[in-house]
């Protein structure tokens, strides 16, 4: 079981993603994705700052070098306030399991990060491992339509979602990659937990600055009173940045990148059965095959 260590840490991972996820799109919907954002973090914070006392007798990562300190801020600001920021506005635009199918391009695009900033070689199974992932999102996001035009009938291929929607859910995904690539850069061997505190406060600096001058402080205070958000947020925020963002720098950690991020990329397919039973989704079969397809591709990419 020692030696799994890794893919155990990266199928929780999903798991928690997929909670998570449900939970910020039901909260986002109610007092806005900007103000969710700002809070699960503050929660997060706290989370982690008890169990790495408990566990490190450290409430904040002092004991962090400058080089981990600087990393791991940038990793924070490009992960969690640019990608979560535009992935939760997503929650909202076209749901949580739609974005989360989109979010399957991350690892894709953190090896092309890779490629691009470290010089890692791509193979031309990778390549292919890209197509597939495309072409599965490809299958869930287009449709084919009849429209009659001028007595005859007429067929076109769009997409059956929001198209500012998929857009924003690819720009989280570009923002996980880049920040999965820039923590694990910066990370090292340094406690995971406590890798996670330092982005989450930087994500927290980086949304205080932007609601200073969106002037949005008061919407953070309404969604304070607000209960049901809260206890919403409140769950996301244990099972997002707590759990699920620590877990997953365990899994990079203990496991090549490819397979953690192969394994923390099939909430496109743990997703669809709640989505079903909570929010009365409906799934048809093209979209369970695209799902299946998607993780498919993620998997081809890296093993």
């Amino acid at each position: 079981m020692q030696n799994y260590f890794g893919e155990i840490a990266g199928l929780l991972t999903a798991v928690f993603w997929t909670v998570t996820s449900m939970a910020f799109e039901s909260a986002g919907k109610k007092v806005g994705s900007l103000a969710v954002n700002l809070i699960r973090l503050v929660m997060a914070f706290f989370f982690i700052g008890i169990y790495s006392w408990i566990a490190r007798g450290f409430f904040f990562p002092s004991d962090a070098t400058a080089f981990q300190w600087q990393w791991l801020v940038l990793s924070g600001i490009v992960g969690f306030v640019i990608g979560d920021l535009l992935l939760f506005q997503a929650f909202v635009v076209i749901g949580a399991r739609i974005s989360m199918l989109v979010m399957s391009l991350a690892p894709p695009f953190a090896a092309f990060v890779g490629w691009l900033v470290l010089g890692e070689v791509l193979t031309l199974k990778n390549w292919l491992g890209m197509a597939v992932t495309l072409a599965g999102i490809v299958i869930v996001i287009l449709k084919r339509e009849k429209t009659e035009h001028n007595g005859s009938v007429v067929r076109k291929i769009k997409s059956g979602y929001s198209a500012t929607g998929i857009l924003l859910a690819v720009g989280g995904a570009m923002g996980q990659a880049a920040g999965l690539v820039l923590s694990k850069k910066g990370m090292g061997s340094y406690d995971a937990f406590s890798a996670s505190q330092i982005r989450v406060l930087a994500g927290i600096a980086g949304f205080s600055v932007l609601f200073f001058f969106m002037k949005r402080w008061p919407r953070v205070w309404s969604a304070l009173k607000n209960r049901p958000a809260m206890n919403r947020i409140t769950l996301g925020a244990f099972f997002g940045p707590f759990l699920g963002v620590s877990f997953s720098l365990l899994a990079v950690q203990h496991t090549e990148t490819g397979v953690a991020a192969t394994l923390m990329a099939i909430v496109p397919v743990l997703i669809i059965l709640p989505s079903v039973v909570i929010f009365k989704e409906k799934v048809n079969w093209k979209e369970v095959f695209g799902a299946v397809i998607t993780v498919t591709g993620v998997a081809l990419f890296f093993l």
